[in-house]
């Protein structure tokens, strides 16, 4: 990977389907144009799955959806990605029971650039890893982490990943917020 801990992240941009509850989701309001770029002087967890209609995606985007509140709290932002275009990512939160009233944006990235520029496209496939990134306000990327397809990620581990980070100091393995930094 030339992606690296302490360099500027790749500007993300595409069409997603924005946060909220589905009932009020439907073609002519669901659909906004998003990009890294807006949102500068935030934290951003920025992750990809590989598909839209799978098994382990929707326990891992509905878990960052019942954590939002606490992203939100640390003044980050939480926005998935998958290969699917805009119109699955719909179908799929419209479907989904789990994801109905999911908070944040699932960006499309039908062409792949967006995964090929975090490095987590598998071109066998044709679809992206599970990849999980933190950036922080000014653009630069602080935490990279990839899983195979088959295992998903840790809402939880996320946020204290994202509070040891804020706070600029050095954490022992195992830190916790209100743990005492080195």
């Amino acid at each position: 990977m030339s992606l690296l801990v302490g360099k500027k992240a790749p500007i993300f941009k595409g069409q997603a389907v924005v946060g909220g509850p589905s009932s009020n989701l439907n073609p002519e309001n669901a659909y906004k144009e998003i990009s890294l770029e807006d949102y500068k002087g935030k934290w951003v967890v920025f992750f990809f799955y590989p598909f839209d209609f799978t098994f382990v995606c929707p326990t891992e985007i509905a878990s960052f959806g019942h954590h939002y509140d606490k992203f939100k709290e640390l003044n980050a932002e939480v926005i998935g990605c998958s290969t699917d275009s805009r119109n699955s990512h719909l179908a799929w939160r419209t479907h989904e029971e789990d994801l109905k009233d999911l908070p944040y944006p699932l960006l499309a990235d039908f062409t792949g650039e967006n995964a090929r520029n975090y490095e987590v496209y598998n071109e066998e496939v044709g679809c992206a890893l599970r990849g999980l990134y933190i950036i922080d306000p000014d653009g630069v990327m602080q935490y990279a982490l990839v899983h195979p397809m088959d295992v998903g990620r840790s809402a939880e581990e996320t946020i204290r990943v994202l509070q040891a980070l804020q706070t600029g100091g050095l954490t022992a393995c195992g830190w916790k917020p209100g743990d005492k930094t080195l």
